[in-house]
């Protein structure tokens, strides 16, 4: 059996391409792999149009589909025109929702941060179509079971590559470079800088943290939004606060190794497994993350959730705070956070469940 690989691979700036590299070299240790057509084909898809011709290939020849958003929603916003958004929407919730349709195509241009835009995912057409499909935890599951009851859903942990992670020697030339001393404890922001990753609240829990603690921000990634980015210029630019635009790979895990702490929340949700929570807590960091379903496999002394809703600010900056006062209370919670991962994510593990589906499907 030789399988056909479809997905965004590295130099794209995304970390579907950075996941899929990783789990093409871990499929490839126990069998035949090819980028293009197999004898099954595994379709990584994902809600930006560097997903378009996977997406069109995944409904033209079934295979197994990993869906890496459980939320298609912005991906037919771009891709689609207003005719062709309605009539897939129809098609997964019923005509009687057409004026619904109209309605969100119409104001389409806040869709990033409305949950009313996650509420319908519109997974129905690639569920139905495809022989199975992956997801990484049990909010994603869930939205798939919703759209397609019968579907073949298999939820498979995301896969982390360890790297060789900088040594702490680089760690604090690093520091001294930008003026942090040993003693601040350093949070740290990665990814693509969208309204969901709620910078905006954690701007405003570390400003107010900072007056109690000694504390410092990294702000790495680039922004979605040019008018984000300028309505947060005010609070990025304190003191206190490191920006850095995208980083490749190797800086991606010197920045990670220098931080002792991340922040990672996302609201409204999509379904998504954060390959930056995974990648963190695999080198032994603690990562406040947004309580959700999505979230919910980690065990509880695996991270910090942070809930949703009017407490998120109060709650962040009281871990923040936390966190900085008491650092052995942070490389515990960093400790276990690695050991779950070493023992769930490993690609070893990821890749043998992988070939399990796969030849189910294929047989």
């Amino acid at each position: 059996m030789k399988v056909g690989f479809f997905s965004p691979l590295p130099p794209a700036r995304t970390g579907v391409a950075d996941y899929s590299a990783s789990l093409l070299r871990a499929l490839r240790s126990s069998g035949a792999v090819e980028l293009g057509e197999g004898d099954i084909n595994l379709y990584h898809l994902g809600n930006n149009q560097l997903h378009r011709e996977i997406y069109q290939r995944a409904l033209e020849k079934p295979g197994v589909a990993v869906l890496h958003d459980a939320v298609l929603q912005h991906f037919f916003l771009g891709s689609f025109s207003e005719q062709q958004y309605v009539e897939e929407f129809v098609y997964n919730y019923g005509a009687w929702n057409e004026d619904q349709a109209h309605e969100l195509w119409r104001g389409r241009a806040r869709s990033a941060s409305d949950p009313q835009y996650f509420r319908y995912p519109m997974l129905k057409r690639v569920a139905e179509r495809s022989l199975a499909l992956i997801v990484h935890n049990p909010a994603a599951a869930e939205v798939v079971k919703a759209h397609v009851p019968g579907a073949a859903i298999h939820e498979i942990p995301h896969l982390l590559e360890l790297p060789e992670v900088p040594g702490r020697r680089e760690i604090e030339n690093w520091r001294r470079k930008i003026g942090i001393s040993e003693r601040t404890f350093l949070f740290g922001v990665f990814g693509h800088l969208r309204e969901s990753k709620r910078l905006a609240a954690v701007l405003r829990a570390f400003h107010r943290a900072r007056a109690e603690a000694d504390i410092a921000l990294l702000v790495a990634g680039d922004f979605v939004s040019r008018d984000l980015e300028r309505g947060l210029e005010p609070l990025l630019g304190a003191e206190g606060i490191f920006r850095i635009g995208y980083t490749p790979e190797r800086d991606f895990w010197l920045h990670a190794a220098v931080v002792d702490a991340c922040i990672n929340l996302r609201y409204p949700t999509a379904g998504e497994t954060s390959g930056i929570s995974i990648r963190l807590m695999g080198i032994g960091k603690p990562v406040l993350m947004s309580a959700s379903a999505e979230t919910s496999g980690f065990p509880d002394a695996t991270c910090l959730r942070v809930d949703a809703g009017p407490a998120e600010e109060d709650l962040l900056m009281e871990f923040m705070v936390w966190l900085a006062r008491f650092p052995q209370d942070a490389r515990a919670i960093g400790e276990r956070a690695a050991a779950h991962i070493r023992e769930f994510h490993t690609p070893e593990r990821v890749a043998d469940m992988y070939w399990e589906v796969m030849r189910a499907c294929y047989h």
